[in-house]
């Protein structure tokens, strides 16, 4: 009885397996599967009448599929595994007494003799002995060290912050996301422990939109740290103990249309103009989910009246249009030479009638507006008369600027015209400005240098990363002043910041073409001589926890419309990859101006997309909240996309990890010295496995001058530290909730602190939270 059910479940699964690989075969893909479906069906066949030849032949479908898995993937066992885990566990079935003695046969004096075993025996042991070879290797490690060695023995830091402060976003406006300090160092790291811990009491809530985040990094200037929460309260707490000084509450309210519930941060500044202690004289601005920006004092909490409105300007003034829940700000303005510069995030995908991306500077004492500089307008710098409007859905920016004051320029990072998918129609200037880094004269909001990172962008790939500015030394020791930009496609570009010359070169190499009948693609697109971006996907690249899933996404990715980086959107279904969440997203990368190097966490995740045709798009749903994820409708235009992560049956990515990294480059060279994977599955299945895959993440990294980089961001809740000259990681701290933000550090007395906030992620799906840590040295 026992066979007969063994020979149904062969059965089953050749039935199954044959079918999927003939669909595979016929859409071009592997014939595997196909070949390996026959072979199960024959081992039923054979099971049912009971002849030992059936473990002959499945010791064929054994050692073939053996030979098939090294021939695609080599000695990679999270590949492997797949490929081989249900093959050689029904094997080791079919070799237990109670399976193999009824396929024997009995001598002519009545003894009962089992099928011989020993061939199906050997090739599962060679496959158990490769799987634990396997084990021990890693083909997507690189192994190398950067520099140890400082190259500039005063480097410019940018600002005028005291070592032991972080006194915006990236520390200084240089935004390096580097500290000085090195109390804390490789030796000692190992015996860093929590020295206080605070929740905010904002937690996300059943009505919240999907995309609630806590991304702050919180600042500290003198005894104080400053914060923001993801519903837009400011805090500020005591740096050597955590302890509450005060807090206020922006009553931004609930909106479902918008598409980010977030903070990455606020803004300090103080008035030299001011008398030492007078109410406002130093100051936190405080932007909010429903498109202010508040001035408070930084002594107590409390408004500061004289600015724009009673304290509050809105930034709502000159559009056009102006949906509620579609334009707000989630990241810290720019504090410099008397004023106030903003951006704005916009809705991605929502209308074609949201607001205008517009930079603007304000009076940073009385909100009275100095500059804008509109991407769709971009001539048109004074402020905008009474009556006209700024250009509906130009490119935005969403998240953080750097600044050179010496040089008198800003450096923007811009995203894309919405609807991102959509490329017809849009404006001279809208096409030379959309997906690209560009400087602005801090006094007068004119274009000084435009650098494009996509052509005719098509695929979400904002620049979405706080450019890191660092003084370089060439070969002949000449400084040039550079800026390092981090992309979603995985290129960083270091830049003459004077100019936006490349120092690592930049060329241009063919891209796909295909686009919709209404639209186009450009026909090339740049790559940085330093780049992190994937190598293109294949069909052996697919995965799965099982060969059956790995099979489905194999069936997929054969189905949809994909020919390497920038294949257009379809109607067919396109791969995105990178995908929209990027290699690298707004947590950028942490550069050391002492060694010139940078430190990063690239991430590889497929996306999809498929174009809907107006017609077809289903009513808006009473249910429907703000997201980047599944339908977005692009009300007004022709055209609406279904998109999301390329993922298999078991919702899990179909591509094979790692997915993570964290990886160290060299700035004066260009070179990449190691990338090791980074995360592991402990947060992602049911049981808490440590099992160190690679895993997605989204987040950013601050070096020490102690050696060391910090790093919270993956999907497993742990904060990190790492040997920047390695990479290898030297300590890890469980966290309570995501660490989807960037880590900072201070000096407290004479303790240097690290501090990460961890409160979760609505798009990765980490543990929400509202949690302030704070660790130290015994």
């Amino acid at each position: 009885m026992l066979v007969v059910v063994t020979a149904i479940v062969f059965a089953v699964i050749g039935l199954a397996t044959a079918a999927g690989g003939a669909k595979l075969v016929m859409l071009g893909g592997s014939p595997y599967y196909l070949i390996a479906g026959i072979g199960f069906l024959l081992t039923a066949i054979l099971l049912f009448r009971r002849k030992g030849a059936a473990l002959w032949v499945y010791t064929l479908v054994v050692v073939g599929s053996l030979a098939w898995a090294i021939w695609e993937v080599g000695f990679d066992w999270w590949q492997l595994g797949p490929r081989g885990g249900v093959i050689i566990l029904l094997g080791l079935w079919l070799l237990t007494p109670r399976i193999r003695r009824p396929l024997g046969f009995v001598s002519p004096s009545g003894e009962h003799y089992g099928a011989r075993a020993w061939p199906l025996a050997l090739a599962c042991l060679l496959s158990i002995g490769v799987a634990v070879y396997s084990v021990t290797q890693d083909p997507h490690d690189i192994r190398g060290n950067l520099p140890g060695d400082a190259v500039a023995a005063n480097p410019a830091l940018g600002g005028n912050v005291p070592p032991g402060e972080w006194h915006q976003y990236g520390r200084t406006p240089y935004g390096q996301r580097y500290s000085p300090l090195d109390q804390i160092h490789r030796e000692n790291v190992a015996s860093l422990r929590v020295a206080w811990q605070y929740q905010t009491g904002d937690v996300k809530l059943p009505e919240d939109v999907s995309e609630t985040t806590y991304q702050v990094t919180p600042l500290k200037v003198k005894d104080t740290l400053y914060l923001c929460t993801p519903h837009n309260w400011a805090i500020a707490l005591d740096a050597a103990t955590g302890k509450e000084k005060w807090r206020y509450n922006s009553n931004s309210g609930m909106n479902p249309d918008r598409q980010h519930q977030t903070c990455r941060g606020v803004t300090y500044w103080a008035d030299p103009g001011a008398a030492p202690g007078s109410p406002c004289a130093e100051r936190v601005y405080l932007p909010t989910s429903d498109a202010r920006l508040i001035a408070l004092d930084a002594a107590n909490g409390e408004v500061c009246s004289g600015f724009a409105d009673n304290g509050v300007l809105r930034l709502e003034q000159g559009m056009r249009y102006n949906p509620a829940g579609y334009y707000y700000s989630t990241s810290p303005p720019v504090a410099v030479a008397g004023k106030i510069i903003i951006g704005g995030a916009v809705n991605d995908n929502y209308s074609t009638q949201e607001q205008s991306g517009v930079i603007r500077a304000f009076d940073i004492n009385s909100g009275a507006l100095i500059w804008n500089w509109d991407s769709g307008n971009p001539e048109q710098t004074a402020p905008l008369p009474p009556g006209e409007f700024y250009t509906t859905n130009s490119p935005n920016s969403w998240s953080v600027s750097s600044v050179d004051e010496s040089l008198g320029l800003i450096y923007v990072p811009l995203g894309n015209q919405v609807p991102d998918q959509l490329g017809m129609g849009r404006s001279e200037p809208v096409e030379k400005y959309s997906s690209s880094i560009v400087a602005l004269d801090v006094n007068t909001g004119a274009v000084r240098w435009v650098r494009q990172t996509v052509h005719h962008d098509l695929w979400d790939m904002d620049v979405p990363a706080q450019p890191a500015l660092v003084d370089i030394t060439k070969g002949d020791g000449t400084t040039v002043p550079a800026l390092v930009g981090p992309t979603k496609q995985g290129d960083v570009y270091v830049l003459d910041r004077r100019n936006g010359e490349p120092i690592i070169p930049v060329e241009e190499v063919p891209a796909p073409g295909g686009a919709i009948p209404e639209d186009f693609t450009a026909p090339t697109q740049p790559v940085s001589g330093l780049t992190f971006m994937p190598a293109p996907l294949t069909e052996r690249d697919m995965w799965g926890i099982t060969m059956f899933d790995q099979l489905a996404c194999r069936i997929e990715f054969r189905s949809l419309k994909y020919a390497g980086r920038y294949t257009p959107p379809s109607l067919e279904g396109t791969i995105v990859y990178p995908g929209n969440f990027g290699v690298f997203n707004w947590g950028s990368v942490a550069v050391d101006p002492e060694r010139q190097v940078m430190f990063g966490m690239p991430t590889y995740l497929a996306f999809t997309s498929r174009l809907v045709p107006r017609e077809e798009i289903p009513p808006k749903g009473a249910d429907e909240k703000g997201s980047e994820q599944g339908l977005n409708r692009n009300e007004g235009a022709p055209y609406g996309v279904y998109m999301g992560p390329f993922l298999g049956p078991l919702q899990i990515p179909c591509q094979a990890p790692p997915w993570g990294y964290v990886a160290g480059a060299d700035l004066r060279t260009g070179r990449v010295a190691y990338r090791h994977r980074n995360g592991t599955v402990y947060d992602m299945t049911p049981l808490p496995l440590p099992f160190k895959l690679g895993v997605p993440g989204i987040g950013g990294p601050m070096i020490t001058r102690g050696g060391l980089a910090f790093l919270g961001a993956t999907v497993d809740n742990f904060l990190r530290a790492y040997d920047v000259t390695t990479g290898d990681q030297v300590w890890q701290a469980r966290l309570p909730a995501g660490g989807q933000s960037t880590p900072m550090t201070y000096m407290a007395g004479d303790k240097q602190y690290v501090l990460i906030v961890a409160g979760g992620h609505g798009s990765i799906g980490t543990k929400p939270g509202d949690y302030v840590i704070a660790y130290s040295l015994p």
